[in-house]
């Protein structure tokens, strides 16, 4: 039963996705309990702005050589393969995906080797408002953290062997034991080794990331073969996609080194308040506009010559996803202080680091529908393997970030930097659409913005119920206590969630029940019809 589950093919869109959304929700929820535990025994202080900017740079190397090759160049290119060799046991792709593993692998060893012998220049450089201590505190846990994009580059390469089969299982699974792995090192390893505990943390969690994926490739009939064949001309194709996108890539985690550097000459506490807000902000984004994006993926390199179905295929994710992501905005919006109190406020977290969050977390929510939608827009651009477009877009939002954070932080301080980052990512999103309507011209306008007028109206009545519930539910509770910040905060956004569904239902909103369709079919109880036409059009 086990191993059914795990290799089961999905071929709706709209099932992978809940199935990545519901492991998403998960992981980030692990996330959530590793931030409360962080902020609780640490406070938003000097120890986890030292823990964040060490996790920065090695951070840097598994995004722009890992996710380079596999956004842009890998998926695509394996799943081309894997639906012209069917009857060859896919031996070619096979090897495309050995010397992917192999050439990667080094390359990963190699820098994250140059990358700690020079550490110390590049703490001083990405990390300027640290004193001596504390540099010398995060250089020392950054060489450690250097292990892991070695275990994470070959985990994702795994993640997108099962992505192109649309086993979306155990991928699903692997975010879910980083963080496992980091919440280790927090309660375990840092009664041991200090805050260096935290460190070795992330190194487990990598391990754990890569192992877990592993016996699903091993049983797709994947073999290992230790090639380095740079003359594969799958290879050089990959490694031409990947150059703008990793230069996009670049550029962006650039962004962030430029967005911490700021944050570490503010007050001190800034950059862990940056990174807690950032991280609440992106649990939505990361269960519905990231888990879609990744389960329409592969279909939309399907289709990347049939621009009739790519379009249908993005223009119902696209909805899918604002269906969610509108009423996400909504609460931030409503209760920042119920919402930060509740994850975060424990132990050393106080009042006025929860004040910072929530200036901090508003500014992020203002754009959510565009972070949230990014990463399919930009899939679009990769599944018809042009890669230097999102580029170019990507070079001018980061410029607008940048020059906005220099203007805003100082004058709104940590949150500032979210404000400008807001603004780069509507930039970002505004180009993008831009430009996919000038290459493809139709894309479902009319049908997107009807969808979104209605979540829009469901989600201000949504928001103006929950607003209310809290004044009336407030003189009921104590609001000194976690209890009563929790009833609060829990009744009122229950209450405007209730109020956005029956809304929806009331304009027969064509996303809710392709949701509720999607649902159903996964449960245990509910048996499938034996042809369903959703999945026949791969939605």
């Amino acid at each position: 039963m086990i191993k059914k589950i795990i290799n089961s093919k999905i071929n709706s869109i709209t099932t992978a996705a809940l199935l990545v959304a519901l492991s998403s929700l998960l992981s980030r929820f692990l996330g959530v309990f590793r931030d409360r535990i962080l902020a609780g025994e640490f406070g938003a202080g000097e120890i986890l702005d030292i823990y964040y900017a060490a996790f920065k740079i090695p951070d840097l190397i598994f995004n722009l050589l890992v996710l380079g090759a596999l956004s842009a160049g890998f998926i695509p290119i394996f799943t081309h393969l894997l639906r012209h060799e069917e009857v060859k046991d896919n031996q070619e792709a096979w090897r495309l995906a050995s010397s992917v593993i192999n050439i990667l692998g080094i390359a990963l060893i190699i820098l994250s080797v140059m990358a700690m012998i020079f550490t110390s220049p590049l703490i001083h450089l990405f990390a300027p408002g640290f004193g001596p201590e504390k540099r010398a505190l995060t250089i020392s846990l950054t060489r450690v953290m250097f292990l892991s994009p070695f275990f994470l580059g070959l985990s994702s390469i795994l993640g997108g062997i099962l992505q192109s089969y649309k086993r979306f299982f155990a991928y699903s699974l692997a975010p879910i034991m980083y963080n496992i792995g980091i919440i280790i090192g927090a309660l375990y390893l840092v009664p041991i080794l200090g805050v260096y505990g935290l460190a070795w943390g992330v190194v487990i969690g990598a391990l754990m990331h890569f192992l877990i994926q592993l016996p699903a490739v091993l049983s797709l009939g994947f073999k290992y073969s230790f090639i380095f064949n740079f003359k594969d001309l799958n290879v050089r194709k990959i490694g031409r996609l990947m150059i703008p996108r990793t230069m996009s890539l670049a550029i962006a985690q650039i962004d962030l080194l430029v967005s911490t550097a700021i944050a570490s000459t503010l007050v001190s506490g800034s950059l862990a308040v940056f990174n807690f807000a950032n991280n609440l902000q992106t649990f939505p984004i990361g269960i519905f506009g990231i888990s879609f994006a990744t389960a329409v993926f592969p279909t939309l390199s399907q289709f990347a010559n049939d621009k009739k179905r790519l379009v249908m295929n993005f223009s119902t994710t696209l909805r899918q996803i604002l269906f969610f992501i509108i009423p996400a905005t909504v609460l931030f919006m409503v209760l920042p202080a119920q919402i930060i109190r509740v994850i975060l406020g424990s132990g050393k977290f106080n009042w006025d680091n929860t004040v910072l969050t929530i200036n901090t977390l508003s500014f992020f929510s203002i754009s959510l529908f565009a972070q949230a939608t990014i990463p399919l827009l930009v899939r679009m651009f990769y599944a018809r393997q042009n890669s230097k477009k999102p580029f170019y877009i990507g070079l001018v939002s980061v410029a607008v970030d940048i020059c906005l954070s220099l203007w805003f932080s100082k004058i709104y301080g940590v949150a500032g930097l979210a404000l400008a980052f807001s603004i780069a990512n509507i930039v970002n999103f505004a180009l993008l659409w831009i430009v996919l309507k000038i290459d493809l011209g139709e894309l479902d306008e009319a049908k997107i913005l009807f969808s979104v007028f209605k979540f829009s109206v469901a989600g201000m009545a949504a928001g103006m119920v929950a607003q209310q519930m809290k004044s009336i539910i407030w003189p009921a509770i104590d609001m000194t206590k976690f209890g009563g910040v929790f009833m609060q905060g829990f009744v009122a956004g229950f209450t405007g969630i209730i109020v956005y569904v029956l809304i929806c239902i009331l304009f027969q909103s064509e996303e809710l029940f392709s949701f509720w369709d999607g649902l159903k079919r996964r449960l245990p109880f509910k048996k499938a019809p034996e042809e369903d036409q959703t999945e026949a059009r791969g939605i």
